[in-house]
């Protein structure tokens, strides 16, 4: 990607479904569990740079001893870092004369050792820092039904609306962030059902006569709770992108994704253990499994894990139009995974013919290269694309004249093929503490380097893929001027992906409207073109939705708002701005813009279509970046105040 977005979080749980002694005795280490984990944060490192934590639980620990332990770090060593940590805690029981071989022994008195684990990788993408913001959170309790601890990979798109439904109910939130909130929400719901059931359990008699013991009723309560039914009801009225992993402080643990699909999570279990995962790919890797063994969460279920090891998939909420994010496809994902390969070969391949028009099908003066890293599969596909075509030109040329070639003729003929170099080179990686924006663009134009005399100078095109091109900036500070010292007649700049034109707020971190180049485009081009008001009329549109809203809200019945809901079909305002142009208008104004100067080469860029990216990704039907088709309310009216934001010039973050 030419400039690194931040975005999804990545989730790992695994449960241990054997005593750690039969772990220590067939895979010789009480571990085991750790470990894993410890394998699928790492492999989902790409998910999360700003901070990691994670938990562990023991199942079995005594009255009066530490049962949940959480460790928590910020910064891109941070996964390094808990664990380092974990392992001090162990370091330091040894030193006070612990036997760390004896798995029956850990299990009782070791701290940090359990059957649970669960870890989290954090991107911010509301712009909070600090340890405070790293999951999972931690709800405590002296019963234990009734501890909570979350972490997940989402972004609520109407959390104003849920604290004002906890408010409603008595409830006096702290601060207004949705993992809290989500957290207190669950919390609720879980209070109310340990409570239902311990006032049901403790009525009843004993055939002596005798109450129930409330120690004993706990204990029921534990074995009782009807985990789907707790998540059915907090996530009544959630709007937005999630896969959320919890466990209970008695043993029960849980995974469960939205309704849409928009956020991915994956899952695995066999008589040993339950795992749960962001990715498919990572769980295969790390327990050594065929992709067919792994299961895909589907929109709205969760799985659910008892104490007892007893592991179901429920359907929690009902599944709405799948909307599964296709930048997960394009971009966010580790391309290791099979069917997320083959669709980014697949993005590359189908630009060839728009590329084959830029570069007047001139194969022979062409050289095809790729911004490293994440656009390699692309550029493969985008090769083969090439290839084919040549092939089937060097058929027709044989074929045309089949009767009349010389040896020489035929060999020239065959010599032909695809020019491929790697021209681009990811040099330094940019420290955001130089904030002077002279020293700073200095800086970005050095990020990536060049191969020297990969070309020939002046007389051959270069044709160079991107896996996508969002805000344009480190294109015209750095690529194309870097490119240019190669003196190419012409740079074609490639994206795999459509034209990004409407902000996400699903978990991205792109919420402001004038982050984008197709947008900055498509203003320049309205204003080149006179055509100002239309940004008037659909800021219009967008301040009368907005005030329908706040007035629909000003109602004091909280919980029919949120059941009635009639913003689902609120018009996204932005799309008016699109409407006057083609999508080759905009490439050719954002061709304009990356072009820097003192650039001898003629630029173009070429986007991929919206049927090409539905195409190669059929099962990923999330495209609202670029077609502004928001799955749920809560998206179209953030796009909405999106929209109001940058009319008026405010620069903030836009959030629900």
């Amino acid at each position: 990607m030419e400039q690194p977005l931040k975005h999804e979080c990545g989730i790992a749980l695994v449960r241990l479904l054997k005593p750690l002694s039969y772990f220590q005795e067939k895979y010789g280490s009480w571990q085991w569990g750790l470990n894993k984990l410890y394998l699928l944060m790492e492999k989902q490192h790409n998910r999360g740079q700003e901070g990691a934590g994670l938990a562990i639980q023991n199942m079995h620990a005594p009255v009066g001893q530490e049962y949940l332990f959480v460790e928590k770090a910020e910064g891109s060593g941070a996964i390094n870092e808990i664990f380092r940590m974990v392992h001090e805690h162990y370091a330091h029981a040894q030193a006070q004369g612990l036997d760390l071989d004896d798995a029956q022994n850990v299990a009782e008195k070791l701290p940090y050792c359990g059957e649970l684990y669960m870890g989290h990788l954090r991107y911010s993408t509301t712009g909070k820092k600090g340890l405070k913001y790293v999951h999972p959170f931690t709800r405590h309790n002296n019963w234990r039904s009734r501890n909570l601890c979350l972490c997940g990979n989402f972004n609520m798109t109407n959390i104003g609306e849920t604290m004002a439904h906890q408010i409603a109910k008595g409830q006096h939130p702290q601060e207004v962030a949705d993992s809290l909130i989500i957290l207190e929400n669950v919390g609720h719901f879980l209070d109310r059902e340990v409570q239902r059931k311990f006032e049901h359990y403790k009525t009843q008699i004993k055939p002596n006569g005798k109450h129930i013991t409330s120690q004993v009723v706990s204990r029921m309560v534990e074995d009782t709770l009807d985990l789907g039914d707790i998540l059915r009801g907090a996530s009544k009225y959630w709007d937005g992108g999630y896969a959320i992993c919890g466990l209970l402080g008695h043993g029960d643990s849980f995974a469960m994704r939205d309704p849409w699909g928009i956020r991915p999570a994956f899952y695995y279990h066999n008589d040993e253990f339950a795992v749960v995962a962001s990715e498919r790919a990572v769980i295969q890797t790390t327990f050594d499994l065929e992709a067919k063994e792994v299961q895909e969460l589907l929109p709205g279920q969760a799985i659910l894990i008892r104490k007892n090891g007893e592991v179901n998939v429920q359907q929690v909420r009902q599944a709405q139009k799948f909307s599964a994010c296709s930048f997960e496809r394009i971009y966010f994902s580790r391309g290791t995974d099979m069917d997320i390969y083959q669709e980014r070969k697949k993005l590359g391949e189908m630009l060839t013919p728009p590329i084959l028009e830029a570069i007047n099908y001139d194969i022979e003066h062409t050289v095809f290269s790729y911004i490293p890293n994440t656009a390699e599969s692309a550029f493969f596909g985008m090769s083969d694309g090439m290839n084919r075509y040549l092939n089937h030109k060097k058929r027709d040329l044989i074929l045309s004249r089949k009767d009349h070639l010389s040896e020489d003729e035929v060999q020239s003929i065959l010599s032909m093929q695809v020019r491929i170099e790697k021209v681009a080179v990811k040099d330094i990686k940019l420290r955001t503490f130089i904030t002077q924006d002279e020293a700073r663009n200095d800086l970005v134009s050095h990020v990536y380097d060049i191969t020297y005399g990969s070309l020939r100078p002046y007389v051959d095109n270069l044709v160079i893929i991107d896996d996508s091109i969002v805000r344009g900036t480190t294109l015209k500070e750095s690529i194309i001027k870097i490119l240019d010292r190669l003196h190419p007649k012409k740079i074609v700049v490639v994206s795999s992906c459509p034209q990004i034109r409407y902000p996400d707020y699903y978990g991205i971190d792109m919420s402001r409207l004038n982050e984008f180049i197709a947008f900055r485009a498509t203003i320049e081009l309205l204003k080149e073109r006179g055509l100002e008001s239309i940004i008037q009329k659909s800021y219009v549109l967008a301040l009368e939705q907005e005030a329908e809203y706040q007035d629909y809200w000003g109602q004091e019945d909280v919980e029919y708002c949120l059941e009635a809901n009639p913003f689902s079909d609120m018009q996204n305002p932005i799309r008016m701005l699109y409407d006057p142009f083609s999508a080759q208008e905009i490439s050719q104004k954002i061709a304009q813009m990356i072009r820097a100067e003192g650039v001898g080469a003629e630029i173009e860029v070429v986007f991929q279509s919206i049927e090409g990216l539905h195409q190669a990704c059929p099962k990923h039907a999330g495209d609202w970046f670029f077609t502004g088709n928001y799955p749920t309310p809560g998206g179209k009216r953030l796009a909405n105040k999106a929209l109001i934001q940058y009319v008026e010039g405010n620069e903030t973050k836009v959030i629900s």
